[in-house]
């Protein structure tokens, strides 16, 4: 089965397999930013610092790769924060610490996600809710069941799940082959696959895949029912890399992993998804994390750091900056004539 000819041209024609803007300005962004680390501040690049820098990677690259699908579609998802929190709670008060109880735990977590990324689904892309409003009202709900189940109050993970989500193998944190196998199966899939390349299709444009027969209401819903699962491992992962997790311990992944998504290339107006460029923003926000944490600086200055280098990567991919060089430069070309 292959895509039709109108379903193709939905899509921009350009060379399948050309690096993408994204990727060359994020692959520089990281390299600098580790000389710029070795440099002024050596104790976040040295090996305890970073491997332990990079299981919270991965844990961003998966919940950013769930954002860019839904984004892809036109779309944000405020509810990363009460979906990680929530797979993080699921996990480790239902399994009790006992690992016996811990695939009963995972298999609920994982019903939950999907039915939130329903009701996500059906609300957005059949009843054509907005969905800042939508996914916010699903954020509130995810931490009132929270704070129903834990009480506010933590729980340790069990042996297992610190086992298989925060130990080691061949000595890389086995979060990080967790991580590389979502994205790498993800890009994959958007690329090679006829589901994939419809579901571009519907996000660069909806109109013409409509046209086409695409169902795009469809195809904008299952983004959000994807995203929540991806969310959810996310979650479950972290459940495993910290020993006791908080409950509220997605708290600090809305930002981020939207930021992510915008340094990696892709338009909050939806359209084409650069998944690998995602993942590869997610290590260069967590060492940026780390470097600033190194400094000595707030909280506080932590996030605004976060926020500038979303505003930058806004700026990167959304202004015209060609029109704006011809524009400085007729200027500067009609004072020249002006003068003379």
């Amino acid at each position: 089965m292959t895509l039709q000819a109108s379903e193709r041209s939905v899509i921009d024609p350009g060379p399948r397999y050309r690096l993408s803007r994204g990727m060359l300005t994020v692959s520089a962004a990281v390299i600098l930013l580790f000389v710029a680390s070795a440099v002024v501040a050596p104790t976040s690049v040295d090996h305890s610092a970073f491997l332990g820098m990079l299981p919270f990677a991965a844990v961003l690259a998966i919940a950013a790769i769930g954002q860019t699908l839904v984004v892809q579609q036109g779309g944000i998802d405020l509810s990363v924060p009460g979906a990680v929190s929530l797979a993080v709670v699921v996990t480790t008060h239902q399994s009790a610490g006992d690992d016996g109880r811990l695939l009963g735990a995972l298999a609920l977590g994982l019903v939950v996600a999907i039915g939130f990324g329903v009701a996500n689904g059906l609300l957005i892309g059949w009843r054509r809710l907005n969905p800042i409003v939508a996914t916010l009202g699903t954020n509130a709900l995810m931490y009132a069941v929270v704070l129903a189940i834990s009480g506010g109050s933590p729980r340790r993970t069990t042996q297992l799940l610190r086992e298989a989500a925060g130990g080691v193998t061949f000595g890389v944190p086995n979060s990080v082959y967790i991580g590389v196998v979502v994205v790498a199966v993800a890009a994959m899939v958007m690329k090679t696959t006829v589901g994939g390349r419809r579901f571009e299709a519907v996000g660069a444009n909806p109109a013409a895949a409509a046209a086409t027969g695409l169902p795009v209401m469809r195809y904008r819903a299952a983004a959000y029912i994807w995203a929540q699962i991806l969310y959810w491992l996310a979650g479950v992962l972290l459940a495993g890399i910290i020993a006791q997790p908080t409950a509220f311990q997605g708290d600090s992944y809305l930002l981020p992993s939207v930021a992510a998504v915008v340094l990696g290339g892709t338009s909050l107006l939806g359209g084409r998804g650069f998944l690998v460029p995602t993942a590869i923003a997610a290590v260069f926000l967590s060492q940026l994390e780390q470097f600033v944490l190194a400094l000595g600086v707030s909280f506080a200055i932590r996030t605004l750091v976060e926020a500038a280098a979303l505003t930058v990567g806004v700026a990167l991919y959304t202004v015209d900056w060609a029109a704006l060089r011809h524009r400085f430069a007729g200027a500067a070309g009609r004072r020249t004539a002006t003068t003379a």
